[in-house]
């Protein structure tokens, strides 16, 4: 399954199932229904996401330090980082938000 998250102002952010559930459920929304994040909401969501960002990006140093610390060699992380992932959807809503006008997926 693909998430197709929608704008008037932007074009289509397409993700495959598990980032797009992640990322909406990052910012409250139910992923396994069409939504809609209004203009006025956009704020809400892209502050989720910039601080599930630093918090995985913080996570994952206090990892890499601790290996170190006793002597073990660095965790594997997946490829793509969730700063990667929602950076098009957070411009997206940045835009929108901007233009007034809602983001929509699964319509």
């Amino acid at each position: 399954m693909l998430y197709k998250f929608k704008s008037r102002v932007t074009g289509d952010v397409i993700m495959l199932e598990p980032n797009g559930r992640r990322l909406l459920e990052i910012i409250g929304k139910d992923p396994g229904a069409p939504g809609i994040i209004e203009a006025a909401d956009a704020p809400a969501a892209i502050h989720a996401l910039e601080a599930a960002i630093v918090r995985e990006e913080a996570d994952q140093k206090t990892a890499v330090e601790e290996a170190a610390a006793q002597g073990e060699p660095p965790p594997h992380f997946e490829g793509i980082s969730l700063r990667q992932r929602a950076v098009p959807l957070i411009d997206m809503l940045r835009r929108s938000e901007k233009a007034g006008k809602e983001v929509v997926w699964g319509v």
